[in-house]
């Protein structure tokens, strides 16, 4: 089956999707369309994100689909909202031709009573999110009593997210004479066992190898120290212009801080994580889709569902803990046969994780070393003139004659004028700036460095503290009976010292007379770091949280 022509599907699919430009099918859609077709066993079919799964169940399920009955026949389950959305549009756009099929979306972060009233038109299919699909079963609102299909999509994302009661409960509550299919990229234990309970002596396809890593896709790795770090970034981002990526960090505070650095220098980048409500998720989501921000820093659960073919980078700010998760985020680039660019920014004290990444994967990666200026401006100067060749028509007519005369020019001084012009920012900003050296060493000699740096202005400062263990005139506890916290409000909020210590003494206050001995405070920008004795390391974590300064929340988390 090369052609979409070639298989046995209705007129009105193949004309749907001949006109969303679908023509040969890929592996897995070759693989998969004639066996739903054709037999009753299920399925468990294993490929990697974005080689067209939804075609590949929801083309053949269409083809079958009894348009006659007002009964939900087919129930697809995904991890993440957008996700649930992307599968929505894609089946209504396949069945656009089959006036009678209806298909409705039931997701979390929405209004629960819209989607109630959106089920009375009595769709035949339903695409949800495994929590807010328990909801309307509790609340007697959906009824699966008559489904013939359940599409377990994502699985493994699903159940690492944790909604392994939840898929359960739902499958308890479909007829066993169902169909099912399990589509997932990896097949980790989990995955393994609910195929195991839930499905029957089923049909395997795998297209690739499980967990299989992209070829086209070059993996870079660089060393740096934590300090150098964001400066590192900003530089890979400059040698690698015309880019369109995805920055993949381990927090939503790193997230928001590395997209703030970003905008603050200039770049079009925004943040994607799970402080935001879901109308800020969705507006931030529609500018990287529409291209009017090219770079997004996301944490991994937030970038869950977001489907974007054309991405050129993903960087790694922070390395995942699972070399599975390393791989489906550099899957996201090098889709539809073009090659793509994974880079990961390490701390010389994350060589053993890379080393088990690189183990586990059989990835090959290259170590790279940071860009120097001259570097930059040579892959600047490359970019400027890749941007101009890519317009190959007129996007507006001009008279010709408001170009001035430029016979007194050659083609070369042209050229050199249009880069001045176009790079000057740029080559200003490296032009006195030393190279950064890869810190192989050991970062614990920077850390070191730069903890004396500290402690020597602190030493200076010490006597404005207003620190009480300083008035009470206590031995200061050593580093190892302390816990460090990162604080979410720094001097931007007016915050100060003295702030801090009020806030510290109320979060810790208890019914015991004994007070928390307070270690370094370190007020930033827009965001601070404090240490507090151990004993004292829950009541900071629980209480701080409910607690607001001028008006503002506050979040504190220990310090890595």
């Amino acid at each position: 089956m090369n052609l979409f022509t070639e298989t046995n599907l209705s007129p009105d699919i193949l004309k749907a999707i001949g006109e969303l430009g679908y023509e040969s099918p890929t592996e897995i859609q070759k693989q998969t369309i004639p066996f739903i077709l054709s037999d009753i066993r299920d399925l468990i079919a294993l490929a990697q994100t974005g080689t067209g799964k939804t075609a590949a169940f929801s083309l053949p399920i269409l083809d079958m689909i009894d348009d006659t009955s007002r009964k939900i026949q087919l129930l697809v389950l995904c991890p993440t909202r957008e996700l649930c959305l992307q599968i929505t549009k894609d089946i209504k756009n396949y069945s656009k031709y089959m006036k009678d099929i209806k298909t409705t979306a039931v997701y979390g972060g929405s209004s629960i009573m819209d989607q109630i009233r959106s089920l009375k038109d009595k769709p035949q299919i339903i695409v949800g999110t495994p929590g807010r699909v328990i909801d309307l079963i509790n609340r007697k609102a959906l009824d699966f009593s008559a489904i013939h299909w359940l599409v377990l999509d994502e699985a493994d994302e699903m159940l690492s997210m944790g909604f392994k009661d939840e898929l359960e409960t739902i499958l308890s509550e479909t007829p066993e004479t169902k169909q099912t299919f399990l589509f997932s990229a990896t097949m980790s234990k989990e995955v393994e066992r609910i195929s195991k309970n839930y499905l029957t002596k089923p049909h395997r396809i795998s297209v690739g190898s499980i967990n299989e890593v992209k070829k086209n896709i070059k993996h870079e790795y660089y060393v740096i120290g934590y300090r150098q770090k964001k400066e590192a970034l900003k530089r890979l981002i400059d040698s690698n212009p015309n880019q369109y990526s995805i920055i993949f960090c381990r927090t939503r505070m790193e997230t928001q801080e590395v997209a703030d650095f970003l905008m603050q220098n200039g770049y079009a980048a925004d943040a994607l994580h799970g402080d935001l409500s879901q109308a800020q998720r969705d507006t931030v989501m529609k500018k990287f889709r529409l291209k009017n921000i090219d770079i997004l820093v996301a944490t991994d659960v937030a970038a869950r569902g977001l489907d974007v073919n054309s991405l050129t980078h993903v960087i790694h700010y922070s390395l995942p803990d699972d070399p599975e998760v390393f791989v489906h985020r550099s899957g996201r680039t090098g889709r539809a046969g073009k090659d793509g660019i994974s880079i990961a920014l390490i701390k010389p004290e994350e060589s053993r994780k890379l080393k088990q990444i690189k183990s586990v994967t059989k990835i090959e990666m290259h170590e790279g070393k940071i860009p120097t200026g001259e570097d930059i401006i040579k892959a600047q100067v490359g970019g400027v003139f890749e941007s101009l060749f890519e317009i190959h028509e007129d996007f507006f007519e001009f008279d010709d004659s408001l170009i001035p005369d430029l016979s007194a020019f050659t083609k070369e001084e042209l050229a050199h004028k249009l880069l001045q012009f176009q790079l000057k920012d740029l080559a200003l900003y490296y032009k006195d700036r030393h190279d950064l050296m890869e810190q192989k060493l050991s970062s614990r000699d920077d850390d070191r460095g730069s903890r004396r740096d500290r402690d020597r202005g602190r030493d200076r400062d010490r006597s404005e503290r207003g620190d009480r263990r300083e008035r009470s005139g206590k031995p200061r506890k050593r580093n190892e009976d302390m816990v460090r916290f990162f604080f979410n409000l720094g001097k931007k909020d007016q915050l100060k010292k003295l702030d801090v210590l009020d806030i510290i003494n109320k979060a810790t206050a208890g019914k015991s007379k004994k007070r928390a001995e307070i270690g370094d405070i370190e007020i930033l920008e827009k965001f601070s770091f404090f240490e507090v004795e151990k004993s004292f390391k829950d009541n900071v974590l629980s209480n701080i949280g409910s607690m607001k300064f001028k008006g503002k929340e506050m979040r504190a988390e220990v310090a890595n």
